[in-house]
């Protein structure tokens, strides 16, 4: 995708403070280029943080620049106003102006600068929208106000992009198709973006990045794949909506998952009763007879299928232990095809070592 010639910042720095009657915002981030995602339940303060990067909300204490450029600091007494900060925001319900034609909304916020509305016929043809220019917002589908919101924010060449759900209300069709269109603009532009969503198959498309949100206060942050694999706390993985977290006991090097014995990488500081999870695609379901890798002998268990479900990337699969506790089971469409995995079958599944995953305090952010 060909760009307009001028490069964006790459780096935000971001810690900000707000205490109002029934909420505290207290944020800490840095983002060297790339899409940060924030990411948690509603009302964990992704969009109040969004809203204090634009200058939107007043804060009581921090500091937050974007490449060199003071947008706030208590201390030295700077708070620049939204319209200074160079940003583009686009909200969740796309704010455009219903009484102005589609060029006229990207020209607006490039004030009375005379080649504005070539400027903006340049985002227009950038988003694949130059025949619409003489259109109402009214007059487009939701995936093309989107594209007019998109370029409309990134019209007056902003150092950060700021985007609340963009795509929370499209088909997955269109949804698939913008985020990948965002993603190239990213690179294209080397912009910074943050990224707010609840979903993490949202998250997993856009972000390279992401910062766990509850109750105004980041819990972990770190690359994607990391924050996900290794999850800080019992605390992060439930938000993440983690499968296969539970709780078991330390007893000497095993754990007691409720009668369950299972082996797993203790150390020295585990202790007591302590939150453990494991990866639903490494739970392995086991062929009768066949020999079983060495990695898998040592938590070997009967299961009771409950349910099996198709979904994009394979079969997602319930079972029930002997413990009475259920797990999950993602496994590719191809695999497990000679097995009869029928709801009621006993089989035969392996929890590998390795991949059990106890949850420590003490374990650094990343």
């Amino acid at each position: 995708m060909d760009a307009p010639s001028e490069q964006f910042m790459s780096r935000l720095q971001v810690h900000a403070h707000r205490r109002s009657a029934d909420f505290e915002l207290d944020v800490d981030f840095d983002i060297d280029g790339g899409i940060l995602v924030l990411f948690g339940p509603s009302g964990a303060g992704k969009t109040s943080t969004l809203n204090a990067i634009a200058g939107l909300h007043p804060l009581d204490d921090g500091r937050i620049v974007a490449d060199g450029t003071v947008y706030y600091d208590r201390a030295q007494g700077i708070n620049l106003p939204a319209r200074q900060r160079r940003l583009g925001y686009v909200f969740q319900n796309y704010a455009l102006f219903p009484h102005l034609t589609v060029l006229q909304n990207i020209a607006f916020g490039l004030g009375r600068h005379r080649d504005r509305f070539e400027h903006a016929r340049q985002w227009l043809s950038q988003m694949h929208m130059k025949e619409f220019v003489d259109r109402y917002p009214h007059e487009l589908s939701g995936g093309q106000q989107q594209r007019v919101a998109l370029a409309r924010a990134l019209a007056h060449r902003p150092r950060v992009l700021l985007l609340d759900e963009p795509f929370a209300a499209l088909d997955r069709v269109l949804r698939e198709r913008l985020q990948a269109e965002l993603r190239q603009l990213q690179k294209d532009l080397s912009l910074v973006v943050v990224y707010v969503t609840h979903s993490l198959d949202d998250a997993f498309a856009v972000g390279d990045r992401i910062a766990v949100l509850q109750e105004g206060r980041v819990l972990q942050q770190g690359p994607l794949d990391d924050v996900f694999q290794r999850p800080q706390s019992e605390q992060v993985a439930e938000i993440l909506g983690i499968r296969n977290l539970f709780r078991a006991d330390i007893v000497g090097t095993n754990l007691d998952w409720l009668g369950l014995t299972l082996q797993a990488e203790v150390t020295e500081r585990d202790s007591g009763n302590v939150a453990v999870y494991i990866q639903p695609s490494e739970v392995k379901i086991i062929y009768p007879e066949a020999p079983v890798a060495e990695g898998l002998l040592g938590n070997l268990f009967d299961a009771e299928i409950i349910t099996r479900q198709r979904h994009a990337a394979g079969w997602s699969v319930r079972v029930r232990l002997s413990n009475e506790q259920m797990i999950e089971i993602h496994h590719a469409t191809t695999a497990y095809s000679k097995l009869d995995l029928s709801t009621g079958t006993t089989i035969r599944v392996a929890l590998r070592r390795e991949a059990l995953q106890i949850l420590r305090r003490g374990d650094p952010a990343s």
